[in-house]
C-alpha cells in the first residue's frame, strides 16, 4: 500500500493467483472528504466576498446614475 496508496498486491495461496486489494481505509476517506468539505467552504467563502463587492459597486454606479439625473433637472 505504500508506493501507491491505493492499492496492494497479495498473492492467494489457495489458488495460487496474484490479486489486487484496496488499501484505503475509513479513516483515510473521511479525512479526505473533510479536505474537500473545507476546501469547498473556502472557495464558497471568496466567492461569497466576491458577489458582496460586486453588489456594493453597481449599487453604488447605480446611485451616482440616479443622481446624475436629479442634478440635470
Amino acid at each position: 500500500c505504500s508506493p501507491t496508496g491505493f492499492v496492494e498486491q497479495i498473492s492467494c495461496a489457495t489458488s495460487k493467483r496474484d490479486e489486487f486489494k484496496s488499501c484505503r481505509s475509513a479513516v483515510m476517506e473521511a479525512h479526505v472528504f473533510w479536505r474537500f468539505v473545507g476546501t469547498m467552504m473556502g472557495v464558497a467563502a471568496v466567492f461569497a466576498v466576491l458577489v458582496v463587492c460586486r453588489q456594493r459597486v453597481l449599487d453604488r454606479k447605480a446611485l451616482e446614475k440616479v443622481r446624475k439625473q436629479i442634478e440635470s433637472i
